[in-house]
């Protein structure tokens, strides 16, 4: 049994050492992209940290709270340049429940515009919205504002095909 696992981390560690000597003679960009698509992942950043406001009232748009805490952290992230927040505003679909706009009876409009209040308050606090992304999302159950960090990499280094 043990050889299966001696085995198991020979492999991992020549795979370690043929992807150390691929990063040397390869474009960082088009590795990250080649491992990105390898594994799958579409999206263009890598969310590591989010933060919330829920409790909207149905078919609201309005921030149930002060978005205070969430503009402090959200300044303190953006501080570095190589991340990106993306804003998903989020609206219960749940058959019956009423969460939609109400002048146009759609639950993607008011996930949208619970979106862009949420922006709106970031501005207003200070927030630099050149980096914020806008999405929305309808699940049953939830009426909320999620807000995720993502480290994106440092464009400027990216597109110049060097190394920080």
């Amino acid at each position: 049994m043990w050889l299966v696992t001696l085995a198991d981390l020979s492999l991992l560690l020549v795979g370690f050492f043929v992807l150390l000597q691929a990063d040397r003679d390869l474009d960082p960009k088009r590795l990250a992209e080649g491992l990105a698509a390898g594994f799958g992942v579409t999206a263009a950043a890598m969310p590591v940290a989010g933060n919330a406001i829920d409790g909207f009232a149905p078919g609201s748009a309005d921030l149930p709270r002060d978005p205070a805490a969430l503009a402090a952290w959200a300044a303190a992230e953006l501080r570095d340049p190589r991340v990106r927040l993306t804003v998903t505003g989020v609206a219960d679909n749940a058959p019956g429940h009423g969460d939609v706009d109400p002048a146009s009876g759609s639950a993607a409009v008011l996930a949208a515009d619970r979106a862009r209040a949420t922006v709106a308050a970031l501005s207003r606090a200070g927030v630099p919205d050149a980096r914020i992304d806008i999405t929305t999302a309808l699940r049953p159950g939830r009426r909320a504002v999620i807000v995720t960090l993502a480290f994106a990499g440092d464009p400027s280094v990216a597109s110049q095909g060097k190394r920080p």
